[in-house]
């Protein structure tokens, strides 16, 4: 497959989930531009034991969990908690609330990224639990229970909001 047509194919979808890790699109664009730049010098590395939308979306994911260590992340964090951050709309929430609503939206981000991105790849992706075990590289029960624990905690939110109605029960 040549390298346009994987990026017209997959990049939006890239960008969401990086997104969701890294809560910042430029930093999403970022990571979903090396993703796909490696997947280019590397295809070859590529041995077709899943879909290439799975593959490059674990490429995502491990290079947002790279990120989310690094120091440039943290020193980014450690400033926003010094300077504060502005309340105004950010293009990155208005990407964002075209996808989802606000109030879900918040309650996702709030949540630790271990509960967070089961929730993603398994709603928003439509993996099953036996492929986020393989792209997160943990046992298919452990993630059967990170995502019965990440339901709960997005009810409970979701809950907390005034004024929020909602389809769980």
């Amino acid at each position: 497959m040549n390298i346009e047509k994987v990026v017209d194919d997959y990049s939006d979808y890239l960008l969401r989930v990086a997104y969701v890790y890294v809560k910042n699109k430029s930093t999403a664009e970022d990571i979903v531009q090396d993703v796909l730049i490696r997947y280019c010098q590397r295809s070859d590395q590529f041995r077709e034991e899943s879909s290439l939308k799975t593959y490059l979306v674990k490429m995502t994911v491990n290079r947002c969990h790279d990120y989310l260590r690094s120091w440039t992340h943290k020193r980014v964090l450690l400033k926003e908690k010094i300077i504060g951050t502005k309340s105004m709309k950010t293009p990155e929430r208005r990407l964002i609330e075209e996808e989802t609503t606000e109030s879900v939206l918040t309650a996702l981000l709030s949540m630790k990224l271990i509960y967070r991105e089961v929730l993603v790849l398994y709603y928003y992706e439509e993996s099953s639990t036996v492929e986020i075990a393989q792209m997160l590289n943990s046992p298919e029960p452990t993630i059967r229970t990170r995502l019965q624990r990440a339901r709960i905690q997005l009810k409970e939110r979701l809950e907390e909001q005034e004024g929020f109605s909602h389809g769980f029960d």
